[in-house]
C-alpha cells in the first residue's frame, strides 16, 4: 500500500491516532480530551470532525483494533467528556485500518497489547507507536528547551517530541508491567469510567504541555 500524502512527517499536518479495542470507550475519551486540551492551550474551538487545531496543523483521531464501525461512544464515556467540558458530538467508532497507521505521525494506545498489534501491522510504526502512559513517562524526561519553540510551528515541535521520546524508550522502562496500561471500562458503572477519565487526563496533561509549550490554566 502506498502512503497517502498526509501524515508521517509529510506536509504541514501532524496526525495523532489513539487506539483501544472497541473505539467506544477509552480511545474516544482520549481523542476528544486531546482535542479539547489542545484547543484550550492554543486558543479557539476545534473546527470540523477531524479535530484540526486552528493554525496548528494537528489532527487528532481514534480507532479500535476490534472497532465497532459506525457505533456511538458509550454513554458513560460521553458523561466523562462532559465532566471535562469536552465535546462528544458526532463521534462514530472506526475499525483500525492500515491507512490509519500509515497516516499517523504518533500512535498512542491504551495498552501494551494494542501497541503490539499496531506495530505488527508494519508500516514502520515502531518508532512512533507508544502506549499513552509510556509516552507520558518519556515526555516527562525530555527537556522542553531542546524542542523547537512554538514560533517554529506546533507540527515541527510535535515531530521533534516523537523523535526524542523514541530515543529515550530503551532507557526509561516502566516500573511495573501495569504502569503503562489504561484498563477497559466497557460495561462498568460510571464511577469506574470517571476513574479512567482521570487517568487519561493525568497522562495527557504533560503530553499536551510538551506539544504546545503551554501549561494548563490554573
Amino acid at each position: 500500500m502506498t502512503a497517502p500524502e498526509a501524515g508521517r512527517g509529510i506536509g504541514d499536518t501532524f496526525r495523532i491516532l489513539h487506539v483501544s479495542t472497541g473505539n467506544v470507550c477509552r480511545s474516544p475519551i482520549t481523542e476528544r480530551l486531546t482535542r479539547h486540551f489542545l484547543a484550550d492551550r492554543l486558543g479557539g474551538p476545534l473546527p470540523g470532525s477531524v479535530g484540526g487545531i486552528p493554525g496548528g496543523g494537528l489532527i487528532v483521531e481514534s480507532a479500535g483494533t476490534w472497532g465497532h464501525e459506525g457505533a456511538p461512544m458509550e454513554a458513560n464515556a460521553e458523561t466523562v467528556l462532559a465532566d471535562f467540558g469536552a465535546d462528544a458530538s458526532g463521534f462514530m467508532g472506526r475499525e483500525l485500518l492500515d491507512e490509519h497507521v500509515i497516516m499517523a505521525d504518533l500512535v498512542l494506545t491504551a495498552t501494551r497489547d494494542h501497541r503490539a498489534q499496531v506495530i505488527s501491522m508494519g508500516h514502520s510504526a515502531g518508532l512512533r507507536t507508544f502506549t499513552l502512559k509510556e509516552f507520558t513517562r518519556l515526555v516527562r524526561a525530555i527537556d522542553p528547551a531542546t524542542l523547537p519553540p512554538l514560533e517554529d510551528g506546533v507540527v515541527e515541535r510535535a515531530r521533534a517530541l516523537v523523535r526524542a521520546a523514541a530515543a529515550l524508550r530503551g532507557w526509561l522502562l516502566a516500573p511495573t508491567a501495569e504502569a503503562d496500561e489504561v484498563h477497559d471500562p466497557y460495561g462498568a458503572p460510571l464511577p469506574f469510567f470517571r476513574s479512567i477519565g482521570d487517568e487519561i487526563h493525568q497522562a495527557l496533561d504533560p503530553v499536551v504541555t510538551a506539544l504546545t509549550g503551554v501549561a494548563a490554566r490554573a
